[in-house]
């Protein structure tokens, strides 16, 4: 059986007060807290996301999503469970094994890009590269690669101001491929683009993965874009997944008058993903 390339095991995190949140060691004592004012962002979550797959988390504001995300690098610490990346046990790592782990392991892609301004494309998308030591020539040439992948050959020394919005998202992209990370993790990336731009890099993202199957971990709050991208999702409310399945399998049979207000608001029907798919691609 292939092993997972992400599993989370029993993820828990709480925000509160401070003096709520130094009781809480143990899983066991996490009612109390919860009844004392402290807030469940993630409660007891446990999924696997296999090699080369598209999950895709869905959720309205709110439900937890995007500190789910965040929390399987450590950006927001854990209150409690297990995450394992790409076979790293990553809640064990100590503060340099974390920053390893960032750096090569892993990438993550950003709704508002998180691109430097001062600096040019070709620049922006090395830069990771650079932190890690890599050579100035090498960096470049495997800049210079993935800008071209992603279409945007020739905007090598423009400024990030320069470009449009779906352009700066492509840069972004960029950034995460040039690392060669296998695991790209995407927190809302599309979302603050334009109807037909946005159509546009999922077309991009979809074509992508189809020529290098990277494992990628979707945060987005559109369901359309969840049916669209997913080989499975995952409906995410208060902190927990309420169903996961194939996206076929959610539009079909909704678990509960959640899913299927979603479901219904939309107005999707149930569709063939994989011929969808082959026509973006060709």
């Amino acid at each position: 059986m292939t092993t997972p390339a992400i599993r989370v095991s029993h993820l828990w995190k709480l925000f509160g007060p401070e003096r709520i949140l130094r009781t809480c060691d143990r899983p066991e004592t996490f009612p109390e807290a919860l009844k004392a004012g402290a807030v469940a962002a993630v409660r007891d979550l446990s999924f696997t996301v296999a090699p080369g797959e598209i999950f895709v988390v869905m959720g309205l504001s709110g439900s937890g999503k995007s500190t789910l995300i965040r929390s399987l690098l450590r950006l927001i610490e854990p209150t409690w469970g297990r995450v394992e990346v790409g076979g790293v046990d990553v809640t064990a790592l100590d503060g340099p094994g974390l920053t390893h782990f960032r750096r090569t392991k892993v990438a993550m892609i950003f709704q508002h890009y998180g691109l430097l301004p001062h600096k040019t494309v070709l620049e922006n998308v090395a830069f990771g590269l650079k932190l890690r030591g890599v050579p100035p020539a090498e960096r470049r040439a495997k800049a210079l690669e993935v800008l071209a992948r992603v279409g945007l050959k020739g905007w090598e020394e423009k400024l990030p101001s320069a470009l449009s919005g779906g352009m700066q998202q492509r840069v972004g992209i960029a950034r995460a491929l040039a690392t060669d990370a296998d695991i790209l993790l995407m927190d809302e990336p599309f979302s603050g683009l334009d109807p037909l731009i946005r159509t546009d890099m999922q077309n991009e993202l979809l074509r992508l993965q189809a020529e290098m199957r990277k494992t990628i971990l979707f945060v987005t709050h559109d369901l359309r874009e969840a049916v669209r991208l997913g080989d499975r999702m995952a409906v995410m409310r208060s902190g927990s997944f309420v169903q996961v399945g194939t996206p076929d399998e959610i539009l079909a049979h909704p678990a509960n008058e959640y899913v299927a207000r979603f479901v219904h608001a939309q107005d999707l029907p149930g569709r063939k993903k994989q011929t969808q798919r082959e026509k973006v691609v060709s």
